[in-house]
């Protein structure tokens, strides 16, 4: 285990609510785990579908940044094709598998056949109802399908009933409300109830029971909701922001961070309150966090491609890092610049996004990571890099590979020849975004106690 990190949390990571203290309660040490941590395992699900162009227009809504018309065509293309192999699928009598059973401890996490998204099976209430979430840092509220919701807005979610748990408590005069860039909202109530994620369980955790949502998480029938483990300065409920259920249960771990091991195609771990330093080779590279804005942001002082031999280029790059998105988001000029040592690769208006061949032998695209005391804060507008501010920090930096293989992300048809690439553009959100395809080349480490973001190298799969 690495050393002990200070107990100190920054006061703006805990927003003054009136909620009611929560309770935390202990876990039974599983994976590997002790008293005041907790484990979470994914499992891989290797028949689950990758979808590119509907995976980048989520991202864009969820950050309420415009989507071009090529990309709106082409989901629009998507969804007609998906509704009518669901209706098939009615027509011949198949069900649904994709919800399974809760558990304590270790939970497993099953990636959704028809998405990549991991969720991870959450016990809300007494006696538990067992909810599939997306485990978000991009995000800050825990919010689920509820039987408040009209019967037309759910397709096969499991709901959250607060009528039916003893320790649910509803918030009066509080809701919550998150709009997206296509102008489509989520919205509900606000309950206080219990919540157990791998056995530490949180009461008194503020739940945000969903009336209405967007018709894309209508259309997502494997993920009950989000927990959300960005900053509490971005949760929506009103009139006063409440804590994460990170926040809440942090006095209670041995130290107040959490790590992501994601993998490409075996499973990978969450863990809370502790680093296992089995997970990673070398040493641990921290940079600090620029919690300003709620999110995990932070600076990378550039990259190169194919190799780091090869040229380096100091651009920073001004990004957060973001379990709750697939793909990697970054600058144009990154973009183009990996595309262009691609054979076959581009931008293609049918799909909206850029592509690959499918059997392209892609190179790898490396990423700095600088030690730093304090961020860099707001720069890199428009998600646009920062040319050349600091070439030492990029000469003294870590650097992590991603592997070619990971920036062929999925077939765009059932040809297998054009494929979706792994590395989009960042346009009109105003910042990058490392998402999965960065976070499963790293072991990567989320300390609240010292606002910092760690990275480190690992064996990939």
């Amino acid at each position: 285990m690495a050393s002990t990190l200070a107990t100190l949390v920054v006061a703006s990571l805990l927003a003054t609510t009136n909620a009611l203290p929560p309770a935390v309660f202990g876990n039974n040490g599983a994976g590997g785990a002790k008293p005041g941590t907790v484990s979470l395992t994914q499992v891989h699900n290797t028949n689950f579908i990758r979808n590119g162009a509907l995976e980048l227009a989520r991202i864009l809504r969820k950050y309420n940044a415009p989507i071009r018309p090529h990309l709106q065509e082409a989901v629009s293309r998507i969804r007609a094709e998906q509704q009518q192999q669901q209706n098939q699928k009615r027509d011949d009598g198949e069900d649904d598998d994709h919800k399974g059973g809760g558990g304590t401890g270790t939970a497993e996490a099953s990636p959704q056949k028809h998405d990549v998204e991991y969720l991870i099976p959450v016990s809300i209430g007494s006696p538990g109802q067992t909810l599939s979430l997306d485990l978000d840092t991009g995000s800050s509220d825990l919010w689920v399908f509820s039987t408040l919701m009209g019967k037309d807005e759910v397709n096969g979610q499991a709901v959250y009933n607060p009528e039916e748990s003893r320790s649910a408590k509803k918030m009066e005069g509080y809701s919550w409300k998150i709009q997206y860039g296509d102008g489509s909202t989520s919205s509900g109530d606000v309950y206080q109830d219990t919540v157990t994620v791998g056995g530490l369980t949180v009461s008194s955790q503020a739940v945000e029971a969903a009336r209405n949502v967007s018709d894309e998480f209508t259309a997502d029938t494997a993920n009950d909701g989000l927990i959300g483990l960005a900053f509490g300065s971005i949760n929506t409920i009103l009139p006063k922001q409440q804590h994460t259920w990170f926040e809440n249960a942090m006095s209670q771990l041995d130290q107040p961070v959490f790590t992501a091991d994601l993998k490409a195609s075996s499973p990978g771990h969450y863990n809370f309150g502790y680093i296992d330093s089995s997970a990673y080779k070398g040493n641990i590279t921290y940079t600090a966090v620029d919690s300003s804005d709620g999110f995990w942001m932070w600076d990378s002082p550039g990259y190169a491609v194919g190799s780091t031999s090869s040229g380096l280029n100091a651009t920073v790059i001004h990004g957060i890092a973001d379990t709750g998105t697939t793909l990697l988001l970054l600058p144009e000029e990154v973009v183009g610049a990996y595309y262009s040592q691609v054979d076959g690769g581009g931008y293609s208006p049918s799909q909206g996004g850029y592509t690959v061949p499918c059997d392209v032998k892609a190179p790898s695209l490396y990423f700095a990571v600088s030690s730093s005391s304090s961020s860099g804060g707001g720069g890199g507008g428009g998600g646009g890099g920062r040319e050349g501010e600091d070439d030492a920090a990029l000469a003294d930096a870590t650097f992590i590979k991603i592997p070619g293989k990971y920036m062929v992300y999925s077939p765009v048809d059932k040809t297998g020849k054009e494929c979706f690439g792994g590395v989009q553009e960042d346009t009109g959100i105003g910042f990058s975004i490392f998402g999965d395809v960065a976070l499963k080349a790293a072991f990567v480490v989320f300390d609240a106690g010292n606002l910092r973001l760690g990275w480190a190298e690992k064996e990939l799969s």
